[in-house]
C-alpha cells in the first residue's frame, strides 16, 4: 500500500480546503444571479402587463372614438338627408306614438282595475251557467264581465259592483230585458263565496 507523507496530506487537505470556498463562493454567486434573473424576469412581466392594458386601452379609445364619429356623421348625414316636408311625417308619427301611448295606459288601467276586482269582493249579476267552457261568450277584453269555474259549471256574469244595492238594480233591469233566470252573486280573489259572507 502506498504511503502518503504528512506534508502531502496538508496539501491535500488545504486544497480541498479552497476547493469548498470556493465552491461556496459560486453557489453564493449562482444564488444572487438567480434572484437578479428573477426580478428582471417579474418586472419584464410588470412592463409586458403595463404595455398590454396600455394597448387594450388606447385600442378602446380609438375604437369608441371612430363609432363616435361615424355616428355623428351618420347622424349628420340623416338630418342632412330629410326634406322639410318630411317634418309632417315625424309630426305624425309623434301623435301617432302618443295615440298608442294612450291606448296603453288604458290597457294598463284596465288590468289594474282588474287585478283589483279580483282581490276585494264583488257583487256581479250570473245570466247563465255552461257544462263546458263557451269561449265564445266571455272575452279576456270584455269589460265588467267575469267567466268563473264553479263545479261542475262555468258562470257567466255581467256587471262588477262594489254594493249588493247596485247588483240588484242591474239584475232587475237585465229581467226586464228577458233574462228572467238571472241572480246576484258575490265573488273575492276571483272565487265565488256566499252573499252573506261577502256582507
Amino acid at each position: 500500500m502506498p504511503f502518503i507523507e504528512e506534508s502531502d496530506l496538508l496539501e491535500l487537505h488545504k486544497d480541498i480546503d479552497k476547493a469548498q470556498i470556493i465552491n461556496e463562493r459560486l453557489l453564493d454567486q449562482i444564488k444572487f444571479k438567480n434572484k437578479e434573473l428573477k426580478r428582471s424576469k417579474i418586472q419584464r412581466n410588470i412592463f409586458a402587463g403595463i404595455t398590454a392594458v396600455f394597448l387594450i386601452g388606447a385600442l378602446a379609445a380609438a375604437s369608441f372614438t371612430v363609432g363616435l364619429t361615424s355616428s355623428v356623421q351618420q347622424q349628420s348625414r340623416d338630418f342632412v338627408t330629410y326634406p322639410l316636408d318630411s317634418l309632417e311625417v315625424i309630426k305624425g308619427r309623434l301623435d301617432n306614438l302618443k295615440q298608442q301611448n294612450e291606448e296603453l295606459s288604458l290597457v294598463r288601467e284596465f288590468y289594474l282595475a282588474k287585478k283589483f276586482i279580483e282581490k276585494e269582493t264583488i257583487y256581479s249579476v250570473q245570466v247563465k251557467a255552461f257544462v263546458d267552457k263557451n269561449l265564445s261568450l266571455a272575452s279576456e277584453s270584455l269589460t265588467n264581465s267575469l267567466f268563473v269555474k264553479a263545479n261542475p259549471f262555468y258562470a257567466y256574469s255581467v256587471g262588477n259592483f262594489e254594493t249588493l244595492e247596485e247588483a240588484q238594480k242591474f239584475r232587475r233591469e237585465l229581467v226586464a230585458m228577458g233574462f228572467n233566470d238571472a241572480f246576484v252573486a258575490s265573488y273575492k280573489d276571483g272565487k265565488r263565496i256566499a252573499i252573506e259572507d261577502a256582507q
